[in-house]
């Protein structure tokens, strides 16, 4: 006969590890953090003014124009444009041409948009630390109570 060891059987194995004592407790799961279930009309502002930088700039119309809803210029910006405004519909019925005044557009505006982004983006991070403590205020006892799901 054999002196060696007698091999586990796999079954063994397996249930020797399933009945073994840990020597560390289980870690904790780790509690998900969940998306805000408001919106903020602060950021909604910061976002809808570097769009208006980014259409001004490149398709020398506002955001609303661009999608057809407003008119074909924007006003009182600082931005050069080629053969006026363009909205969705000019660039769909004539994409050549519309993607060449968009380029001539950014060429022409890239400088003054970067500064203008980054006017907007010191801006709206100084509002915001400056009037943290109104703005808490307004959302916990105005917007809180009516639970529209809208916050500043």
């Amino acid at each position: 006969m054999d002196n060696s060891p007698a091999r586990p059987i796999l079954s063994e194995v397996i249930l020797a590890r399933l009945f073994l004592t840990r020597d560390m407790p289980r870690r904790k799961r780790v509690t998900r953090r969940r998306p805000p279930k408001t919106m903020s009309l602060i950021n909604l502002a910061e976002s809808y003014a570097y769009a208006t930088t980014i259409t001004s700039g490149v398709f020398g119309n506002s955001p609303v124009g661009l999608l057809g809803f407003g008119d074909a210029g924007v006003g009182s910006t600082a931005m050069t444009t080629t053969n006026g405004g363009l909205s969705l519909q000019s660039i769909i019925s004539e994409p050549g041409s519309s993607f060449d005044t968009m380029q001539a557009n950014f060429t022409a505006n890239y400088q003054a948009m970067a500064v203008q982004a980054i006017g907007i983006g010191l801006t709206f991070k100084f509002a915001k630390k400056l009037l943290r403590k109104p703005i808490s205020n307004v959302n916990r006892n105005l917007m809180k109570p009516l639970g529209i799901g809208v916050r500043l």
